[in-house]
């Protein structure tokens, strides 16, 4: 079989460059795309794969005693297939293959999450899927990639990884998913909001993990479209704050390295499409200490019931911590990103956790 020609840019081109070739291409970004009726679209085509995952509202002595009067939502992401909301993305962009490049299937550079969603939504289409994983990816997540039918390839992290996944484009016809960047990927993931707003209407704010930007960008472009005034609050780890420190320089960065226990958090840059819909819908974004992220997971442990990741412990961390003034007098809103984590590491965060909860909840 004749792959077709490939209209994919270079992959490594996306994660470096000097800075004046990304400005110029922000420039050119057209976020006119994102409208509330595209986003309707695409939650209305993906309904019959993708779970309308529950609101829950979060009863707790402990929090009510630190934010008076706020009354807090949690959107249980954790629940979506693969185990985190990137279902959504890799799905929606997986529709949008052309039917002559479907028989070449797909591939995806990821360090657990993105690779596992790119498997499972190949499969719901009866695609192939080859899957560039970092070598240091946990193998629990490793396995996962592979319970959905891909083959994965493991490779060091950064350039081999993207180079590889470029390979397999170039030379196997494949369509690259991208972990965040793009119309297709924050059309999906803005199903969350779409979903949180429908059900928790009168949201006066709501609170969001950030790594590469493809969950907040669909998040926030929804609330916004939606609900105006809802303010949306994102949260980096303070060792891989590519988004927020891009948004204080006024375009998208590249970080030189990075450094957190959230690996799916840690993406060393930003990107135009994800840059332009932050800059234009994001209030505000935070960072957090690693500690504070397992603080985060015992808190979401012991209040909530809810074993997650630390992406998700990082939502937590910033509602009870650098946002806890905003948060007084709010209806609020938290995505529980997700919760693709081992029972070993998870049990080690969680001790860890325990002991730095007390610095996270003092007033």
């Amino acid at each position: 079989m004749e792959k077709p020609p490939s209209k994919i840019a270079s992959l490594q081109r996306l994660t470096s460059g000097n800075v004046k070739t990304r400005v110029w291409t922000v420039t050119q970004i057209d976020i006119s795309t994102v409208t509330k009726s595209a986003i309707e679209a695409r939650s209305s085509k993906l309904s019959a794969s993708i779970v309308h995952t529950p609101v829950v509202p979060l009863h707790s002595p402990l929090i009510s005693s630190l934010i008076k009067e706020c009354d807090v939502h949690l959107k249980l992401e954790c629940l979506q297939h693969t185990g985190t909301f990137k279902a959504r993305g890799a799905l929606s962009v997986a529709h949008q293959i052309p039917q002559q490049k479907r028989p070449f299937g797909i591939t995806a550079a990821s360090a657990g999450n993105h690779a596992i969603a790119s498997a499972w939504a190949a499969q719901q289409l009866d695609l192939s899927a080859k899957v560039v994983m970092q070598s240091s990816a946990n193998p629990f997540r490793i396995a996962r990639a592979r319970a959905h039918h891909a083959e994965v390839i493991l490779k060091p992290a950064g350039a081999a990884t993207f180079g590889e996944a470029e390979r397999l484009v170039e030379e196997e016809g494949r369509t690259f998913i991208h972990p965040f960047e793009g119309l297709d990927t924050t059309l999906g993931t803005a199903g969350v909001g779409l979903e949180f707003l429908k059900d928790v209407p009168e949201l006066d704010a709501l609170v969001v993990a950030v790594g590469g930007g493809g969950l907040i960008s669909g998040v926030a472009a929804a609330a916004k479209l939606i609900k105006p005034d809802c303010k949306v609050y994102g949260v980096e780890p303070i060792g891989a704050a590519s988004m927020s420190k891009s948004l204080k320089r006024g375009e998208p960065v590249t970080l030189k390295n990075t450094s957190t226990i959230a690996d799916s958090l840690a993406p060393p840059m930003a990107l135009p499409f994800g840059y332009a819909l932050c800059r234009n819908y994001v209030d505000e974004i935070v960072t957090v200490t690693d500690n504070e992220i397992c603080a985060g997971m015992a808190v979401l442990q012991e209040e909530a019931k809810l074993a997650v990741e630390p992406a998700a412990g990082a939502a937590m961390a910033a509602f009870l911590g650098p946002l806890r003034e905003s948060m007084k007098n709010k209806r609020v809103g938290i995505v529980i990103c997700g919760a693709n984590i081992d029972a070993q590491t998870y049990g080690d965060l969680l001790v860890r956790g325990r002991i730095a909860m007390a610095d996270l909840l003092k007033s």
